[in-house]
């Protein structure tokens, strides 16, 4: 018996074929690592069946009520984070305490984007994650679908 090999053909999807969709997920209450990996997924896409590693199939999310997300154990005390400007003595360090009093989106942004591919493509999918300190946001026009996050 001769096997039809033309039929086990592998879907890739094309930029053009992709159909985008807005979500919005409450931070309230939400640990933020189980958060960024959920919103990572939706962001890359790999909710879909259509998933392609090397086109953006991803959707949009909205993230409210960043100021409220917690983080288990030690961490709100301990933990730091860390830039470098590549100059002599341009490391900086800013405690999750400070980094939450000022600019509480910036955590949950810096939480994704190092679930993301570090290239163009991870900018790419970045930039549709949209966080805001708030119940409020401005993207009540795209209808965003409430995303479940356990």
């Amino acid at each position: 018996m001769k096997v039809d090999t033309q039929s086990f053909r592998t879907y890739s999807a094309k930029k053009g074929e992709v159909e985008r969709k807005w979500f919005v997920v409450d931070a309230e209450g939400k640990t933020l690592g189980h958060l960024a990996s959920e919103i990572a997924r939706v962001l890359r896409g790999k909710h879909k069946p259509q998933f392609t590693r090397h086109i953006d199939t991803g959707d949009f999310v909205v993230v409210t009520n960043a100021e409220k997300v917690s983080v288990t154990g030690a961490k709100a005390l301990k933990k730091q984070y860390y830039s470098y400007s590549a100059y002599p003595g341009g490391e900086r360090f800013e405690k999750y305490r400070e980094v939450m009093a000022k600019h509480p989106e910036k955590i949950i942004e810096r939480a994704v984007w190092g679930m993301l591919p570090h290239n163009n493509l991870g900018r790419q999918q970045f930039k549709k994650l949209k966080v805001y300190v708030g119940d409020l946001h401005p993207h009540t026009a795209q209808q965003p679908a409430e995303l479940k996050v356990s």
